[in-house]
């Protein structure tokens, strides 16, 4: 097993909001997969089709709840997690935590624009 992780789904009550927002704090080409009974909307972050990198999706369906409660999320922050921070209130978000130190590396807390509570790390 290479990461514990290997897929994620963060909620949304708004899908083009969603993935408008994420695309612009990560500066990453989001794309919607089809749903084969009409009932979510799905986008995808970018992926490896051989499952060699982490990666998720923005989900839009009954029963997917954007929440502030629960677990957290980690985002890659890149080099330095400042560079996608600037851009979560510009995009729709709240930067709830600036860039903290913790040990040897630096996280950083947001709600989305669909008010989930997501976090930025980085080691710069």
């Amino acid at each position: 097993m290479t990461n514990v992780i290997n897929w994620f789904e963060i909620p949304a009550v708004d899908f083009a909001r969603a993935m408008k927002f994420y695309s612009e704090v990560l500066q990453v080409e989001m794309s919607e997969m089809p749903s084969p009974d009409g009932k979510m909307r799905y986008g995808c972050f970018p992926y490896e089709e051989d499952g060699s990198a982490v990666s998720g999706g923005i989900v839009e369906m009954k029963g997917f709840t954007p929440t502030t409660e629960g677990p957290i999320l980690y985002l890659n922050g890149g080099d330095d997690l400042n560079i996608p921070l600037s851009r979560v209130e510009a995009a729709g978000g709240k930067v709830t935590m600036p860039k903290t130190p913790l040990e040897d590396m630096f996280i950083a807390e947001f709600i989305d624009s669909e008010g989930n509570r997501i976090r930025f790390h980085s080691m710069h």
